[in-house]
């Protein structure tokens, strides 16, 4: 039922399925800013003139994303994330390149487009502080013009989901943060928009929350094809949900690849973790780059090339007590930060 009605709501937004939903290509976007000092005379100094350079956020992006992906956009702080997003939600107008997005380009077709558009910012509210959730619901039942039948349909889809039968009754103000976050997904998706942006839909929330939240994003782009876009510093929430990850720094992208691609992006480096059965002092290590290091435990890490695998397992087990061994690819985190860093 939902898949059908998510058919036709492409149908009447113009989209056709099995197609591009974002399509970017050689964005740029700069903003100017002013130096102000301290004191009087500068503030006088100001009403004739102020000195302002211009700072360039976002620099020949490209970027494009299919229909029911869940693409992972990340960055450094001040890479330009926000930017390419606020440009992509229509709200920010680019100095130069192609955004089309729906067949739409956002900041032209401003109000056909935003009908087909979701936002989720973890740090920001659409939810009457004082009112239940099912209040704002209500609202957002009348702004995007969706029938009785269906938004009921909807409510009880949502609340069989996410567990919020009973809480979306309650004013937002007494409301857990998870439970405010589950509410804040259903005004997203109240409408069925056809391309979704969350913001940190999982910071501040505990283990148990976060993956309720995961598991909603994951079934609802399962059963209605909805494309979403994942800004998030939480790397587990990129290894849960997305295929594909795209890093931006600097305001250019510097990585656009799949999640399996970038776990394995230094292929020729291994953690090794042993444990070993009695004491190895730490000098004993000194032939190798050690990460972490206790007396009975140890952390390190190997560069293949001239040795392979085998022949340093071989030879750590000839040169020491092992009692346990355990290798690894280098962590996901380790890489972003890499990434970051470059």
């Amino acid at each position: 039922m939902l898949e059908t009605v998510f058919a036709s709501l492409y149908k009447r937004g113009g989209i056709r399925l099995n197609d591009s939903i974002i399509t970017i290509e050689g964005l740029h976007k700069s903003f100017k800013i002013y130096k102000k000092d301290e004191g009087l005379l500068s503030s006088l100094r100001g009403y004739w003139g102020r000195k302002g350079k211009s700072i360039l956020a976002v620099d020949g992006i490209d970027l494009k994303v299919q229909k029911g992906e869940i693409r992972g956009l990340i960055g450094p702080n001040g890479a330009g994330k926000s930017t390419t997003i606020k440009i992509m939600s229509g709200i920010l107008h680019p100095d130069e390149g192609k955004v089309e997005i729906m067949g739409m380009t956002p900041w032209k077709d401003r109000k056909r487009y935003v009908k087909n558009l979701g936002v989720l910012f973890g740090q920001k509210s659409q939810l009457n502080w004082d009112l239940p959730a099912v209040d704002t619901f209500a609202l957002h039942r009348e702004m995007y013009g969706i029938g009785m039948a269906k938004y009921r349909e909807r409510i009880a889809y949502f609340g069989e989901l996410l567990n919020i039968s009973e809480i979306m009754y309650k004013p937002v103000r007494l409301l857990s943060l998870g439970e405010r976050m589950k509410c804040e997904l259903v005004c997203a998706l109240l409408h069925e928009p056809a391309l979704i942006f969350l913001d940190e839909p999982t910071i501040g929330l505990d283990i148990i929350s976060k993956q309720t939240i995961r598991n909603f994003i994951k079934r609802t782009n399962q059963d209605m094809r909805t494309t979403f876009i994942v800004t998030t510093h939480d790397v587990s929430d990129l290894e849960d949900l997305c295929d594909k990850v795209t890093i931006i720094n600097k305001g250019t992208v510097v990585f656009d690849d799949t999640m399996q691609s970038l776990g394995s992006y230094f292929r020729d480096r291994k953690i090794i973790d042993v444990s070993f059965r009695e004491l190895v002092p730490l000098d004993r290590l000194e032939d190798y780059k050690v990460l972490s290091y206790q007396a009975l435990t140890a952390k390190i890490e190997v560069q293949l090339g001239e040795k392979d695998i085998k022949q340093y397992m071989s030879e750590i087990f000839d040169c020491y007590p092992i009692k346990d061994i355990n290798i690894s690819n280098i962590r996901i985190e380790d890489v972003i930060k890499h990434i970051y860093s470059a």
